[in-house]
C-alpha cells in the first residue's frame, strides 16, 4: 500500500485503564477479527498476561479501515509492554510509529506511569491523541481529568476523544482521529533498503521471528539482508504481518510493519533497536539503538539441588523468547548450585519466577536482589560488581558508585507526610511537589535504585490504602558509602548471607538476620556466636545457648564435690568441642532467611 495511507500508531496507558480493551475494540471495529472470534484480552498471550492485566510481550496488529472519506487506509497498531522495566523495548516501539494513543482512566486520571509513558513518546516527537477512557462509570469524573491532562501533561483538552471501550463508544472516533491527525510515514531516505527491528520472538518452527518497521525500500522473501550490529548476512524466508495471527505477504514496503524469518537459531544474535540494511551497499544505521543491560541480579537456586540440570534447562527455554533474561551458573556453600540472573528490573524478575513455578514446574528460591554498583579502584581502574562475593578488599576501593532512579509518586494528599517520611527513610530526597487536583499529589524524588527493590511499592500501596501509583526511570549512578555486610556462624563467614548495605543501615539490618538466624538454627552441644561484621569490626551478635545433658542426674546424696567434678569434666569436654565442633546449617533456615529480605 502507498505511504499516503498508511498509519503507525501505539497505545500508552497506566496499568488497568483499559488499554488492552481498547486495542480489542479496535480489531473488532476494523474487521480484523470476526465476532465468533473475539475474546477479551485478545493480544495478551500468556496466562500471566491475562490474570495480571499488563502486557509483558509487545504484539503487532495490522487493521484495515475503510474511512468516512471513502479510502481504506492501512493502521499498523503496535501494543507495547506499559512497565518501566521494558522501558527500552518501549522506546524502540513508539520509534515505529508517528503517533500514540494516551489512555487516561475517566474515574482514576492521570497516574504515575501515564506520566512517564507520555515523557517517552514526546522524546519520539509522536503525535498524542488522549482518549479518556470509561467514561460508563458511574463514578466518572470527565472535567477533571481534562483538567489534568492540560496540568499535567500540556495537552489542549478539546483534543481529546470521549470512549467507553468497553461499550464500544467513541471507538469510530478513535479511528477517524487516527486517520486524520497522525502522519502518513516519510521515507528515511537512506541509499539502499533499510528497516528497524523493534522486537522479536522464538517459534519452534520457524527459528527467530524478526518484527520489522520498513523506513526505506522494500523487503521481498529470497532478498539477502544484513543486520549491522551483530554483522550477520541472512536471507529472507518469509515475509508476513498480523492480524493478530501472523499470514504471508509477497512484500513490505516503506513505513509498513510485518516480521521476516531468516532460519536465525539463536535470539541472541537479534538484538532490539538493530537496524536491517542491503549487504552489497549498506545504508547508515538508525539512531537510539542500546544494548539491553540487567539493572538487578538475583541468584535462583532449585530446592531440591537434584533439580539444578532442569533449572538450567527451563532458564534456557525462557531466555529463548525473552533475550533480555541473562544468566550464569554459580554455586554456594549453602544452597548447593543455582544460576546468577540479571533482569531488566523488579516486574521483570518477579514475572521471570513466577514462570519458572508454572510453566516448568519448578520449586526455586531466589537470593536477596542486588543491583550493579560501579567501583572505582585505588589505582585508577573500575570494575563493576553485582554480587557481594566479588567486591574487593576495602583497602583497594576508592570510591563506590550506586545506581539512581528519578521516581515519580502519586499519591492522595492525607497521605503525603506518610510517603514523605518513607521516601526519607530510604534515602530518598524530594525534588518537587505538585497539586494534581483536590485530592492528589505527586512527588518527584530522586532515590538509590537498591532501597527500592523489595518493599518500596507495596509500602506505597498500604499507606495509601491501594490509592498511591508509582514509576521511576534511571539516572545514572552517584557515590555512596556502601559496605559489604558479612554474616558470621561459629567465626566461619556464610557467603550466602552477605550483601551490600549503606552504613547507616548496616547495624539494623545485621541485628535483624542475627536475629533470623538465632530462631532458625538448631541448638548445638556447645555455645554459638552469630555475629554481622562490616570488615574487621563487629556490629551485632547473638548467641545460641548449649544444650546442656544433666550429667549430675546419676548423684545421689553424697559430697558436693562429686557433683563438681563432673561439671568441670563437661566444662573442659564443651570448651574442647566449641574449638572443633562445626554447625551445620540446614536448608530451610536459608529459605526462612530470605524469606524475611
Amino acid at each position: 500500500m502507498d505511504a499516503a495511507h498508511i498509519r503507525n500508531f501505539s497505545i500508552i496507558a497506566h496499568i488497568d485503564h483499559g488499554k488492552t480493551t481498547l486495542s480489542d475494540r479496535l480489531l473488532h471495529m476494523t474487521g480484523t477479527i470476526a465476532t465468533r472470534d473475539m475474546e477479551d484480552q485478545l493480544l495478551d498471550a500468556m496466562d500471566l498476561e491475562r490474570e495480571r492485566g499488563i502486557t509483558i510481550k509487545a504484539h503487532p496488529v495490522t487493521m484495515l479501515y475503510k474511512a468516512k472519506n471513502g479510502e481504506t487506509y492501512e493502521l499498523n497498531l503496535i501494543d507495547t509492554p506499559g512497565h518501566v522495566d521494558f522501558a527500552y523495548e518501549v522506546s524502540r516501539s513508539l520509534s515505529a510509529c508517528e503517533g500514540a494513543l494516551l489512555i487516561i482512566d475517566a474515574a482514576q486520571g492521570v497516574e504515575a506511569q501515564t506520566v512517564a509513558n507520555v515523557h517517552l513518546a514526546m522524546k519520539q516527537n509522536l503525535l498524542i491523541i488522549p482518549v479518556i477512557n470509561k467514561i460508563d462509570l458511574p463514578h466518572a469524573n470527565i472535567p477533571q481529568a481534562k483538567q489534568q491532562l492540560e496540568d499535567i501533561i500540556a495537552i489542549p483538552a478539546e483534543d481529546a476523544i470521549l470512549a467507553s471501550a468497553k461499550e464500544g463508544i467513541g471507538i469510530e472516533d478513535i479511528l477517524e482521529a487516527i486517520v486524520a491527525r497522525v502522519p502518513a510515514p516519510v521515507p528515511s531516505g537512506a541509499k539502499s533498503f533499510q528497516a528497524l527491528i523493534f522486537d522479536s520472538y522464538f517459534d519452534t518452527y520457524k527459528g527467530v521471528v524478526i518484527l520489522v518497521r520498513i523506513t526505506s525500500g522494500e523487503l521481498k522473501a529470497g532478498m539477502h539482508v544484513k543486520l549491522l550490529h551483530s554483522g550477520k548476512t541472512v536471507e529472507v524466508k518469509e515475509v508476513g504481518s498480523f492480524n493478530p495471527k501472523p499470514y504471508t505477504r509477497d512484500r513490505l514496503e516503506v513505513g509498513e510493519t510485518g516480521y521476516i524469518t531468516a532460519n536465525i537459531k539463536t535470539p541472541r544474535e537479534v538484538k532490539v533497536g538493530d537496524t536491517i540494511t542491503d549487504p552489497r551497499n549498506p545504508s547508515t544505521e538508525l539512531p537510539g539503538f542500546q544494548e539491553i543491560r540487567p539493572m538487578v541480579f538475583s541468584g535462583i537456586y532449585p530446592i531440591n539441588t537434584a533439580d539444578y540440570e532442569q533449572l538450567k534447562v527451563a532458564v534456557s527455554k525462557l531466555q529463548l523468547n525473552d533475550s533480555a533474561l541473562t544468566f550464569q551458573t554459580e554455586s554456594s556453600v549453602a544452597l548447593g548450585f543455582g544460576l546468577r540472573c540479571g533482569f531488566l528490573g523488579l516486574l521483570h524478575m518477579e514475572i521471570v519466577q513466577e514462570r519458572l513455578r508454572r510453566e516448568f514446574d519448578m520449586d526455586i528460591i531466589a537470593t536477596y536482589p542486588s543491583v550493579v554498583y560501579q567501583i572505582k579502584m585505588t589505582d585508577g581502574t573500575e570494575k563493576q560488581v553485582d554480587n557481594p562475593a566479588f567486591m574487593p578488599d576495602v583497602t583497594y576501593i576508592d570510591t563506590i558508585f550506586e545506581p539512581i532512579v528519578k521516581a515519580f509518586v502519586i499519591c492522595p494528599g492525607v497521605n503525603i507526610g506518610d510517603i514523605m517520611s518513607l521516601i526519607a527513610e530510604k534515602r530518598g530526597e524530594i525534588r518537587t511537589t505538585e497539586t494534581l487536583d483536590a485530592r492528589r499529589v505527586m512527588l518527584t524524588c530522586k532515590i538509590p535504585l537498591n532501597e527500592i527493590l523489595i518493599d518500596f511499592h507495596d509500602r506505597i500501596k498500604s499507606i495509601t490504602r491501594g490509592y498511591g501509583s508509582m514509576d521511576y526511570e534511571p539516572e545514572g549512578h552517584e557515590a555512596s558509602d556502601m559496605v559489604k555486610l558479612d554474616m558470621m556462624v561459629n567465626g566461619e563467614v556464610m557467603e550466602a548471607f552477605s550483601s551490600l548495605v549503606h552504613r547507616s543501615k548496616a547495624e539494623a539490618r545485621g541485628r535483624m538476620i542475627a536475629a533470623k538466624l538465632k530462631d532458625v538454627i538448631p541448638r548445638q552441644q556447645f555455645q554459638v556466636a552469630i555475629q554481622a561484621a562490616i570488615g574487621g569490626k563487629f556490629i551485632a551478635r547473638e548467641t545460641i545457648s548449649a544444650l546442656r545433658k544433666d550429667v549430675t542426674a546419676k548423684c545421689y546424696g553424697g559430697d558436693i564435690s562429686r557433683k563438681r567434678k563432673l561439671l568441670e569434666k563437661q566444662k573442659e569436654g564443651k570448651k574442647r568441642m566449641k574449638t572443633v565442633g562445626s554447625v551445620e546449617i540446614p536448608q530451610e533456615a536459608f529459605v526462612e532467611v530470605l524469606k524475611t529480605n
